[in-house]
C-alpha cells in the first residue's frame, strides 16, 4: 500500500481529495499499487467529511510516519510550509506541491534537499494550475536551449482585461465582477500587481535557464493602472492588451525579465487567448515557438496537476535529475532599465500639433493613435526601440514642458 498524506484542506487541497478518490481506480491502475490518503492536515475539523477520520493537526504525525511516501503540500504561503516540506524531504518523503510562492522563493534549496535525499521535489501545478509545462520543459523539450518564455499567467487578471476589451468595463466593474465569480480574491493584491505572474515566471525562467530567479529580481507591473482608453488605443493600433510575464536569454548569458501589461498583435497566438484562461510560449532553438494552453486554475484543475505528481512521485526511481536549477549567489538578471522595448505612450496638456512636434524632439518618428471621443488636447502614439532608462528621461522633459502622462504600456513581438 503506497501511502499519501496531504496538507491543506482549503480549496486545492480539497480538491486533490475530492479527485483522488474520484479516481482511484485509474490512478492506481498507472501506478501498479494500491493507494490511498492516510492523512489530511489542517487545523479546522470536518466531521461531515467521509473520510473526517483522515484529518489530523499536527504536522509530526506526516513527519514521523514512515508509511507515508509522498506528501501534497498545498498550504500555500512560505511558512510554515517551507519548514513542513523541508522536513519531509529529510525524512525521505518526496513532496509535489502547488505552492508558487514556496517554488519562486526556496526552489534552488528544496530541490537540492530532494537530491541529497534521494526523493523528489515536484510542482507542476504551481505554474499554469492545470497545464502542462514544468514537466515538458525539462523533459520534452529538453534538446532544445530554450531561448525565451513569454506568457498570459495568470487567469484574474486576463478574465478582467478581457471585460475591459470586449464589453467595455472599467478596470473597477470588471475586477468586482472577478471577485463575485470568484476568480479574484477579497484583496486581489497578488493578482492586479502582478506578483503573481512574476512568481510563475520566476519558476519557469529559473527551469529553462537553470539558475534561480528571485522575484525581487524582476520588475513587475500590473494592470491596475489600464484604463479603457489604453484598451482602444490598442485596438486601433491592431491589437489588444495582455498581462504578459516573460524571461528571456541575452546573448552575454544573462537573463532579461518583466511582467507588464503589453500590447500584443492579433496575429500574436497570445492575443486570443481571453477570459480565465492561460497561455504560455516557449521558444526552442529546434522547435520554434510552442504554446501551452488551459485554465490556468480552479479547484479540479489544478488538483490534476497535483495527482499527476503524486503519480510521477511513486513511480520515480531515485530523484529526477533534470528538474533541477542551481543558486549561484550571483545576480545574473540584468538591470530591466537597460533592455530596450517599444512604448505605447497617452499624454495630455497642449493641442496636438504643439504636442506632437514635442514628442518627435525625444523619441523620433513614432506612429499616431486614434480613438473615438478623443479629446483634442489627448495624444497617443506608438515608440520605435528605446531604453527603458532613456525612455524616462525623455517622459520626464515631456512632463517638464507641461505634458501630462496619462498611459504607458510596452508593445512586445509574440
Amino acid at each position: 500500500m503506497i501511502n499519501i498524506a496531504v496538507m491543506g484542506h482549503g480549496v486545492v487541497g480539497s480538491g486533490v481529495v475530492e479527485l483522488f478518490y474520484k479516481n482511484r481506480e485509474s490512478i492506481q491502475k498507472k501506478v501498479g499499487k494500491p493507494m490511498d490518503i492516510k492523512y489530511i492536515l489542517d487545523l479546522r475539523d470536518f466531521p461531515d467529511f467521509p473520510y473526517h477520520e483522515k484529518f489530523v493537526k499536527d504536522f509530526s504525525v506526516i513527519a514521523d510516519d514512515p508509511d507515508i511516501e509522498v506528501v501534497a503540500e498545498v498550504m500555500g504561503g512560505l511558512e510554515p510550509a517551507f519548514t513542513f516540506v523541508k522536513t519531509c524531504l529529510e525524512k525521505g518523503k518526496s513532496v509535489v506541491t502547488s505552492n508558487k510562492e514556496l517554488v519562486a522563493a526556496k526552489g534552488a534549496q528544496l530541490l537540492e534537499v530532494a537530491r541529497q535525499n534521494g526523493v523528489n521535489f515536484f510542482f507542476e501545478a504551481s505554474v499554469g494550475g492545470g497545464i502542462p509545462i514544468i514537466r515538458p520543459l525539462h523533459s520534452c523539450l529538453a534538446a532544445n536551449e530554450i531561448d525565451e518564455i513569454a506568457g498570459i499567467l495568470n487567469g484574474t487578471t486576463n478574465f478582467i482585461l478581457t471585460k475591459m476589451i470586449r464589453e467595455q468595463s472599467s478596470f473597477a466593474d470588471a475586477l468586482a465582477l472577478a471577485q463575485k465569480l470568484g476568480y479574484a480574491e477579497r484583496i486581489p493584491t497578488a493578482d492586479v500587481e502582478g506578483h503573481d505572474a512574476c512568481r510563475k515566471i520566476c519558476i519557469l525562467a529559473s527551469l529553462a535557464f537553470g539558475k534561480h530567479v528571485y522575484p525581487e529580481q524582476v520588475h513587475t507591473e500590473g494592470i491596475s493602472n489600464v484604463t479603457l482608453e489604453d484598451t482602444e488605443y490598442a485596438e486601433n493600433w491592431g491589437g489588444v492588451v495582455k498581462l504578459i510575464g516573460r524571461a528571456k536569454r541575452l546573448e552575454d548569458g544573462r537573463l532579461s525579465a518583466m511582467v507588464s501589461p503589453a500590447f500584443l498583435s492579433h496575429e500574436s497566438q497570445l492575443s486570443s487567448i481571453d477570459d480565465v484562461f492561460n497561455g504560455i510560449l516557449v521558444r526552442g532553438d529546434a522547435t520554434g515557438d510552442v504554446v501551452f494552453y488551459g485554465k490556468g486554475a480552479g479547484k479540479l484543475p489544478t488538483a490534476s496537476a497535483v495527482v499527476a505528481d503524486i503519480v510521477d512521485a511513486i513511480k520515480a526511481t531515485g530523484t529526477s535529475k533534470s528538474l533541477h536549477w542551481v543558486d549561484d549567489g550571483e545576480n545574473h538578471v540584468e538591470d530591466w532599465r537597460q533592455t530596450e522595448s517599444r512604448f505605447y505612450l497617452r499624454l495630455s496638456g497642449l493641442d496636438r500639433e504643439k504636442a506632437l512636434q514635442m514628442v518627435r524632439k525625444e523619441f523620433g518618428d513614432v506612429e499616431e493613435l486614434h480613438r473615438p471621443k478623443q479629446p483634442g488636447d489627448e495624444i497617443a502614439f506608438v515608440t520605435s526601440l528605446v531604453r527603458e532608462q532613456a525612455a524616462e528621461e525623455k517622459l520626464a522633459a515631456l512632463r517638464g514642458a507641461g505634458l501630462a502622462l496619462l498611459g504607458k504600456i510596452r508593445v512586445l513581438d509574440y
